[in-house]
């Protein structure tokens, strides 16, 4: 009797409650850790350098045919004897119920059109890892495995043999540091010319429609223009130079099935020979690969390279949205909880902030595209930039109404949140600042604001971590599926938000559902996905901080 007299006060004590919370609690962050765990594995194990594999491998239903294959062994996996013989593949072993499969990546994609090739293992005769075998990056075509035979400069042999690998080093260094120059060129003078060019046009046309089109205003616009073509052909010979030099190398390899190739070494990345590097040197090669994953541009249908601009263009995004969303939710909250008559059209318009959090996010994106780009965009571009018609400026897609767009979306959460810490303070503190004789726009700049500013900092939290992810609307009003360019740059206004932009939500997809390479593609997802949790990490870590030092600074007022 006792024993149940003390569970029943057990039970009513509310403990047994407390341990499930803190149960549930804990079994979440298992799995959100877990989660995390499987994503930064899947992805960030796709950087290390892999071995590269030559196989002696009898091809089934050929007889005694036996082929060389080189190449990076991907993954294994079990597969049952009766799975593979209904896919037609004979001369598997008897007695056996499951054999092993291996997923090669053999590369030189423009000699048999795939990247990948399932091996059977009972097939494979012979296995070698070769010290001599070399892995190529390349900018095009995916990687390169084989043999390097020789070095020729100008279509003439330099070195061969084992002397090649030390030169085409030397040489791939060369030529990947005239390829920065060359990207720079391109994108920077040639780049600032070209824009520079394109204001000269649209002073002209501005003019023109004016009607303030003087013969003295034409000969002066003549003029800068002739004084920019000038400068346009120069660096179009600096250009031409580059390229020649950039072209001048090449290197021969032979591949697995004995053909040798002549390759550009302007086409080269990196390249190694994986299999004589130790511990430490591969250590290295592992953060250049990840370097250059988070610093470099998407190549091969961002199924390759690097993601800056979508990083780039996530947090840009976000910084927008939160400056646009802050004041106006801040504002919206302060009006309906300090100064709106509390009867029935507040509590309506109440409820009705609270369903808006409610709505799908693509309806969202389709009153962005409708109302911020095709009506707001377009009449900016009729008010201010007629002379750019048919092209629109600010009337299409771009970061500004993708900024917009979201922070419609997060307003809800903000004005909510804001709410709930204007809410909380008590009533005490204004009224003795009104006994003071402060006003009531007083109090509520210098008191009310500044204490419910932790609140204003969690409800802008909640926004970032949503809009970060957000991927539904964005398609709809400005991300674009490769914008090498970033919207920052040393032409006036420096910051183009109404260009176009890349943004890591919407790589994922592209990656995961569009490529025409799934699985060069899959580990990237895997990758791209960790870096935007990282980014949603560091972002709410930021504002997290700056809550908790606002919130203990005005922590002796609340009591």
């Amino acid at each position: 009797m006792s024993k149940v007299k003390n569970t029943k006060q057990w039970v009513a004590s509310g403990a047994p409650f407390i341990w499930l919370n803190a149960g549930a609690v804990a079994a979440c962050m298992i799995m959100v850790l877990g989660l995390l765990g499987l994503i930064a594995v899947r992805g960030l194990a796709h950087f290390w350098p892999a071995d590269v594999a030559e196989l002696e491998y009898r091809v089934p239903g050929e007889g005694a045919m036996v082929e060389r294959i080189i190449g990076e062994v991907r993954s294994i996996e079990t597969v049952t004897v009766a799975r593979l013989e209904e896919a037609g593949i004979e001369g598997l072993p008897q007695g056996v119920d499951e054999v092993e499969r291996m997923l090669l990546r053999v590369g030189n994609r423009e000699a048999y059109g795939g990247d990948f090739r399932n091996v059977i293992g009972p097939f494979v005769v012979a296995e070698r890892t070769p010290d001599d075998l070399i892995a190529v990056e390349r900018r095009e075509w995916g990687n390169q495995y084989g043999y390097l035979r020789e070095v020729r400069e100008s279509g003439r042999t330099v070195v061969t043999g084992a002397e090649a690998w030390p030169e085409f080093q030397r040489r791939a260094a060369r030529v990947a540091q005239l390829h920065g120059e060359l990207i720079a060129l391109q994108r920077y003078d040639i780049g600032s010319i070209n824009h520079r060019i394109e204001r000269v046009r649209l002073a002209q046309r501005k003019l023109e429609l004016a009607d303030g089109l003087t013969p003295e205003r034409i000969v002066e616009l003549d003029a800068e223009r002739a004084q920019l073509m000038a400068e346009f052909g120069g660096l179009q010979q600096r250009l031409a130079d580059l390229n020649r030099e950039i072209e001048r190398d090449t290197y021969l390899i032979e591949i697995q099935d004995g053909q040798v190739l002549e390759k550009r070494m302007a086409q080269v990345v990196h390249a190694i020979k994986p299999n004589a590097m130790g511990p430490l040197d591969k250590l290295g090669y592992y953060f250049v690969q990840l370097w250059d994953f988070l610093s470099g541009e998407p190549r091969e249908a961002n199924t390759e390279g690097g993601i800056l601009p979508a990083i780039f263009g996530t947090v840009m995004m976000v910084i927008v949205m939160s400056i646009i969303v802050t004041p106006f939710g801040v504002v919206a909250a302060v009006y309906l909880r300090e100064y709106a008559h509390q009867g029935a059209l507040t509590r309506t318009i109440r409820i009705a902030v609270n369903n808006l959090a409610g709505v799908p996010s693509i309806v969202y994106g389709v009153f962005g595209l409708g109302f911020f780009v095709y009506t707001l965009g377009a009449g900016v571009d009729r008010s201010l930039f007629p002379e750019a018609a048919p092209a629109p400026v600010f009337g299409t897609p771009g970061l500004l109404w993708a900024s917009l767009t979201l922070a419609l979306l997060t307003l809800p959460v903000v004005i909510v949140a804001t709410e709930e810490g204007l809410a909380r303070i008590p009533r005490s503190v204004r009224e003795g600042s009104y006994a003071l004789g402060a006003t009531q726009a007083e109090t509520l700049w210098r008191i009310v604001l500044p204490m419910a500013s932790p609140a204003m900092m969690t409800g802008l939290i909640l926004a970032v971590a949503r809009a970060a992810g957000e991927v539904a609307p964005l398609m709809l009003v400005g991300v674009v599926k490769l914008a090498p360019t970033l919207p920052v740059d040393m032409n006036a206004p420096f910051v183009h938000l109404e260009r176009k932009f890349m943004h890591l939500g919407f790589h994922i997809y592209d990656v995961g559902f569009q490529s025409p390479n799934v699985e060069a593609a899959r580990p990237l997802v895997y990758a791209t996905a960790f870096v935007l949790v990282s980014v949603i990490v560091l972002l709410n870590l930021t504002a997290v901080h700056i809550r908790n030092r606002l919130r203990e600074k005005y922590k002796a007022l609340e009591t």
